[in-house]
């Protein structure tokens, strides 16, 4: 049974808060635990929400559909090895590319946050994104905020049956769909979209879509906002890359305090007089947000900065004919120094920013540039361990290696092997080879050496692979030569 508390008489489920120091000052040591019902705000921060809704759900259920040289545009084949991402194909020699990659986002971030806190929370994130599209289907299923309080609250009949139905097909279908789509990163989508269409999805492929789905169902449609406040790391060290310079929801507290209600047409100097900021003690910002916080208690590590707040504010003032910004994107100084727009832009550009703006060009300038140098093919040269340096014709010497020449374009090359480093040495065996599409080639070399030219022991050399064609290229390996004593 819930503990009764004299602030808490009904006994609801109730999780303790942090208690001031000082034993003069008294603080509740109960806040109820409810569930969120989030109200529907319309305005400009709304409409970049779903600008930003869009945009990432065409990128991601888009792409997998793309065709480019008669295969899927981004694949990640990882039976074959190989990652096609347009114009790329990439091995896992090429791991390096998915580090730097990891290490461009990790700095954007941490920019990002610098400049203007959890912009990424609150507009892109895939938790915040696919909880919004989930909110959508519930409010056009069951209504707003108000309307679905009264449908949890009613009695169970055929019409609540019908819509919580109704809400969790929809959300049901949604997941599988997001399954579907990301399992069609790793095997081509039209044949896995042929293989459910005949229930002959292989074992993986079942679970992939499933767990996807079910994640998906769970996290957008039931812990929403448990997510970004316990199992998110991100809001528990976002401090840490915060300063008072960085822009934040806030609420401009000397203009809002005192709260309290008023008459639309009592003027600000009727309402000043009675000791009354702007703040209509309304609520909407409370009802608005996401994640259930009171934003004109100060920053909260619950804020995703999704700017709902701000919204919900503004239109309460266009209707009071009050000004608007009670509640809006500033910084810390901004609001305690009264600093104007332009003044805290000026703000930004401070050593933090300016020494994660740098590390992330760097970054991203050598990863673009590795990219771009990239040579269209890779060599490997390993010496064959069952055939050692051996005595052959008139002295001569000779040694077998083996060269795995990897194609990373699309269409079939030829390619020409020489040697450099030992004077005399030549290659008896065949020195051209010739690899398929996106392959690789195992190619024996036999090289051999005049009488008398080496001493024995071991001598470097060099193995010239070049691609024939018009753009030709050429990358050298090194290895060693044997010679017996």
């Amino acid at each position: 049974m819930p503990t009764k508390h004299p602030e808490n008489p009904e006994g609801r489920k109730v999780i303790p808060i942090a208690v001031a120091d000082d034993s003069s000052t008294v603080v509740s040591l109960y806040r109820s635990e409810r569930s969120i019902y989030a109200r529907h705000v319309s305005g400009w921060f709304n409409q970049w929400r779903w600008a930003m809704v869009w945009a990432t759900q065409l990128v991601f259920y888009g792409i997998p559909w793309l065709s480019l040289n008669d295969r899927q545009a981004m694949l990640f084949d990882l039976g074959a090895r190989r990652f096609y991402i347009f114009n790329l194909v990439l091995y896992p020699q090429d791991l390096i590319y998915l580090t730097g990659l990891l290490v461009i986002c990790a700095l954007s971030l941490f920019l990002f946050t610098a400049v203007a806190g959890r912009l990424w929370c609150g507009y892109a994130c895939p938790q915040t994104v696919y909880t919004e599209i989930f909110m959508w289907i519930e409010r056009k299923i069951e209504g707003d905020r108000v309307a679905r309080m009264r449908l949890d609250q009613g009695p169970l009949n055929a019409g609540k049956l019908a819509r919580k139905s109704a809400k969790h097909a929809a959300w049901i279908a949604v997941g599988l769909w997001t399954g579907f789509t990301f399992v069609g990163y790793f095997t081509p989508i039209r044949e896995l979209a042929t293989a459910v269409l005949h229930f002959s999805l292989g074992p993986w492929e079942w679970f992939w879509v499933l767990f996807y789905g079910f994640a998906t169902y769970g996290n957008a449609g039931f812990m929403r906002e448990q997510v970004c406040k316990y199992m998110c790391p991100y809001a528990r060290f976002q401090s840490a890359m915060f300063d008072r310079d960085t822009l934040i929801v806030t609420y401009d507290e000397a203009r809002g305090e005192a709260r309290g209600s008023r008459p639309r047409s009592e003027t600000p100097a009727q309402y000043h007089a009675k000791g009354l900021g702007d703040c209509i003690d309304c609520g909407l910002c409370v009802q608005v947000c996401p994640t259930g916080i009171d934003i004109r208690e100060g920053l909260q590590y619950e804020c995703i900065s999704c700017s709902a707040c701000i919204d919900a504010c503004d239109g309460v003032m266009d209707k009071m004919h009050y000004p608007r910004g009670l509640i809006r994107n500033s910084t810390q100084n901004g609001i305690t120094q009264k600093l104007t727009r332009s003044a805290m832009f000026r703000r930004v550009l401070r050593p933090r920013v300016l020494i994660y703006t740098a590390v992330l060009g760097a970054v991203s300038i050598a990863m673009l540039a590795s990219l771009l140098l990239r040579a269209s093919f890779k060599v490997d040269v390993v010496r064959d361990r069952g055939s050692i340096a051996r005595m052959v014709g008139q002295g001569e010497i000779e040694n077998v290696y083996r060269l795995q020449i990897m194609n990373a374009t699309e269409h079939g090359q030829q390619y020409s092997i020489r040697v450099a480093g030992i004077e005399g040495a030549q290659i008896v065996s065949d020195a051209t080879a010739t690899v398929d599409a996106a392959e690789s080639r195992w190619v024996p070399v036999r090289v051999r050496t005049p009488p008398g030219v080496l001493t024995p022991g071991s001598h470097p050399i060099q193995f010239l692979v070049s691609k024939q064609g018009v753009s030709p290229e050429q990358l050298t390996e090194k290895s060693v030569f044997l010679v017996p004593r």
